[in-house]
């Protein structure tokens, strides 16, 4: 198998969907001799936030001179995105070799795994092949009934902010929501979260029936552009720092906390801070003038919005936009736009995509004109928004 036949096994009707639930995924790894629990893991669940916090914390770990592996969706343009070693993503050939192997396996044994469980056995399997020290784990979708949700321990479980999102599969309230995230919780384990979290009291409640050691981010992370350089400021150190966004300060203050769990050196701390990546979030390509963010539920709306008053004051603004139906693009339209905003639909690539004409429908008020590439050539700073599906077909483009 190839990279591109393993592309279209894992896109093809029967594997390309989440289906929530650990038994498949269970029995698999335990004929793979359970690798998930031969790696330290880093458990990080939440609404919005957790790829930045498993980016940065992997980021910072590597520095410092850990094997860290790091396994994050969804990916932006290839697959292999998705899982890393020290920033390396599995290269394709590995990737096909494990993609085959892994559904040859579960074909034998009549296990029917969805992508997503492929790509999480697969990311597993990896890790403990290349005997990476720490694994730093994102969550899919939820917690409890995730596919990741597998390993016996978990050395630190994070949580970070929570909000109403999925609510068709985790539930319409904050609380359901915050069960189904805090399900990530291991006994004796160590659990990270902000006291401002919305879940703080299910994530509290939930620590102690696991008997696990709760820990509360308390640091106050400032945040200011020096000398056209974005920097942090925290616990007496000041650190350059490559990612945009003052919602960033909530992230950092977990990350910080992860931190403190090892014993790191002021030289890492800076390295890792300095050269964190995590793409489509507050991305900024100033020779084109282009600030990327995948803002695809109402509170991330809210963030970008302030990022782009605090980052972007008075600039004339051009978006990017497209959505799912499956999100409340209503809600964060009256967040993010107003009807004097040029704004450019672009109909990606989904069953689930809203198109321009019901969008149009449902939002008279705005300006919604039909996206073409010379867009990203205008005078203004153009945002790219909205689905990271989207986002995805674009990227190459933006980057070029």
């Amino acid at each position: 198998m190839n990279y591109t036949e393993a592309k279209k096994l894992l896109t093809s009707q029967g594997k390309f969907h989440i289906k929530l639930g650990l038994e498949r995924v269970q029995a698999v790894l335990k004929l793979l001799g359970n690798p998930q629990d031969k790696v330290k893991i880093i458990h990080v669940a939440g609404t919005n936030g957790k790829g930045s916090v498993c980016s940065i914390v992997a980021n910072i770990l590597k520095c410092a001179g850990y094997k860290v592996g790091l396994y994050t969706s969804p990916h932006l343009v290839e697959y292999t995105e998705r899982i890393k070693i020290n920033n390396e993503e599995i290269s394709q050939q590995d990737f096909a070799n494990y993609t085959e192997k892994i559904c040859a396996l579960a074909d034998k044994y009549e296990i029917h795994l969805t992508e997503f469980e492929i790509l999480t056995v697969m990311a597993y399997k990896y890790f403990a092949d290349n005997k990476v020290k720490i694994a730093v784990i994102e969550t899919g979708l939820g917690g409890r009934f995730d596919a990741t949700n597998v390993t016996k321990k978990t050395f630190i479980s994070v949580i970070t902010s929570i909000s109403l999102d999925h609510t068709d599969r985790l539930g319409d309230t904050i609380e359901k929501i915050a069960f189904e995230k805090a399900g990530i919780i291991k006994p004796k384990s160590i659990v990270i979260t902000e006291i401002s979290n919305k879940g703080f009291r299910i994530i509290r409640e939930t620590a102690e029936k696991q008997k696990a050691k709760l820990i509360v981010a308390t640091n106050y992370v400032d945040m200011n552009v020096d000398n056209g350089k974005n920097h942090i400021a925290v616990n007496g150190g000041k650190y350059e720092f490559n990612l945009l966004g003052l919602y960033q300060k909530g992230n950092l203050s977990l990350v910080m906390k992860v931190l403190e769990q090892f014993k790191l050196s002021e030289e890492a701390l800076q390295e890792g801070f300095k050269t964190a990546r995590w793409g489509a979030r507050l991305e900024y390509f100033e020779k084109k003038n282009i600030l990327v963010d995948g803002a695809h539920n109402p509170a991330a709306a809210i963030e970008l919005k302030k990022s782009l008053e605090y980052y972007f004051a008075g600039q004339k603004r051009i978006y990017v936009y497209g959505t799912l139906n499956t999100k409340d693009y209503k809600e964060i339209a009256n967040i993010l736009f107003t009807p004097e905003d040029e704004i450019y639909y672009y109909e990606f690539n989904s069953k689930n995509v809203v198109t321009m004409e019901e969008y149009k429908q449902n939002l008279p008020e705005l300006n919604v004109k039909p996206y073409t590439d010379d867009v990203l050539k205008q005078e203004g700073l153009k945002v790219v928004t909205g689905s990271l599906y989207m986002i995805g077909e674009l990227y190459n483009i933006i980057k070029s």
